[in-house]
């Protein structure tokens, strides 16, 4: 059923498919068609940072940057759905064309540039949700903010979503706000990282619930620049990782008549690399939580992403390519997999 879909939706313009998808999707679960579909989420708890996954398959930011189909979403069998990157202010993002399917490779390249409606938009969205997962918001800097005054618009949306986030996720990695990569290492990143990590516990001890802080790097680093975001987590008192964003590199779709546009390259091409990034955090930092992410088309990638030392993961792209089941039957292949190692 979804390769007829897929067969329609990928005539259209890339950007006006994502809309078209997620309109039919939420009309579908407001006509309560999406678990009918389906069939009910896959139950496999886990304990992690605190929290209780319902299950150990995720949504990855930047599908829903504004929460607008919050609930519809996590209707697909998600046991945790994250939502943004959402910044202080509303921002249009880049100019369009700014999506585009690669579609031999599995992939997608975008440019999107944290668009999205803003913070207080996003909350409002949020606090209205029905759905019963964990809902994480990734929180980015707008980007008339210099990269020096990066740490004032991440303040501001901390502060701004700690009462409705089960998790935080701080965005340093994305390849289409220019600069903010230069935040990932040493000095820089531990400047953003400690005044995060005080305002959250801060917040946490007001509000007498404590929010998980995590996160997201990219998977373009060498051993070197990932033993130093390595230590920051460690020194900054950092609750987990989001492994990976997506990457600036091009070999593995050298040749595409697409791959020489600007912007982050996520699907099947990430797999690997961000599969590194997750093996060297896990020697590094045996007891991290990670959420591995990057590449997941199938219900064995995610087991693989597994083995490589995530204790989560999250779904994107896969998506897109192999349509909305592919989250239940990952989720179902990891409640499998957990099942073995006891």
């Amino acid at each position: 059923m979804y390769s007829l879909a897929r067969s329609l939706l990928f005539n259209l313009d890339p950007e006006t498919a994502h809309g078209v998808s997620l309109r039919a999707l939420e009309s579908l679960h407001r006509a309560g068609g999406v678990e009918r579909l389906f069939g009910p989420a896959v139950s496999d708890p886990v304990e992690l940072m605190g929290l209780r996954f319902p299950n150990r398959v995720g949504l990855a930011a930047g599908l829903d940057k504004n929460a607008d189909h919050l609930d519809a979403l996590g209707a697909l069998g998600f046991g945790f759905v994250e939502v943004g990157t959402v910044t202080p202010k509303a921002q249009p993002g880049n100019a369009k064309p700014r999506l585009f399917r690669l579609a031999k490779h599995g992939a997608i390249i975008n440019r999107f540039g944290f668009n999205n409606q803003g913070v207080a938009h996003l909350v409002e969205n949020v606090k209205r949700r029905r759905y019963a997962g964990l809902v994480g918001i990734n929180i980015g800097k707008n980007l008339s903010t210099s990269v020096d005054d990066a740490l004032s618009d991440y303040l501001t949306c901390l502060e701004a979503v700690h009462g409705v986030a089960d998790y935080v996720t701080v965005n340093v990695s994305s390849p289409n706000t220019p600069g903010l990569r230069t935040l990932q290492f040493g000095a820089q990143l531990d400047a953003l990282l400690a005044p995060l990590r005080e305002r959250c516990t801060a917040l946490d001890e007001s509000a007498g619930r404590r929010v998980p802080l995590l996160i997201k790097i990219a998977p373009d680093m060498s051993d070197e620049e990932i033993a130093l975001v390595a230590q920051s987590i460690t020194q900054n008192g950092f609750d987990g990782v989001i492994a990976t964003n997506t990457t600036v590199e091009r070999e593995a779709v050298a040749g595409h008549a697409h791959a020489e546009e600007a912007g982050g390259l996520s699907g099947r091409p990430v797999f690997e690399p961000s599969n590194r990034i997750i093996r060297a955090l896990r020697q590094k930092l045996p007891d991290l939580p990670i959420i591995g992410v990057g590449g997941i088309d199938s219900p064995a990638k995610a087991r693989a992403k597994i083995e490589a030392g995530a204790d989560l993961v999250q779904l994107y792209s896969g998506l897109i390519y192999e349509g909305p089941g592919l989250a239940r039957h990952c989720a179902k292949a990891l409640a499998e997999q957990a099942g073995e190692a006891r």
